[in-house]
């Protein structure tokens, strides 16, 4: 599975955790990294995972499919109203 960045790009309500602009994460495969001192909301964390795994293999994929233009993503809680950022990143060298 490809490395992929998670980045808090709004916040439209309010979260209760609270997630902030510009916090972030990284998958890279199934090792979750967070930088020292921020969290991740499991709730809006265990939505994004099922498209984890597609987002490394879209390259692959017809042009036409769904994950191919998969973006953005919403947490479910409706008052927080968090949109995340989803990026597939290159390979760590290591």
């Amino acid at each position: 599975m490809s490395r992929i960045k998670v980045t808090v790009e709004r916040v439209g309500g309010c979260c209760n955790l609270p997630m902030m602009v510009g916090d972030c994460f990284y998958l890279d495969g199934s090792k979750l990294s967070v930088p020292e001192g921020r969290f991740v909301c499991l709730w809006a964390l265990q939505s994004m995972m099922p498209v984890f795994p597609i987002l490394g293999v879209q390259d692959s994929l017809p042009s036409t499919h769904w994950v191919r233009s998969v973006r953005h993503f919403v947490c479910p809680d409706p008052k927080g109203q968090v949109l995340f950022r989803l990026e597939t990143l290159p390979d760590d060298p290591d």
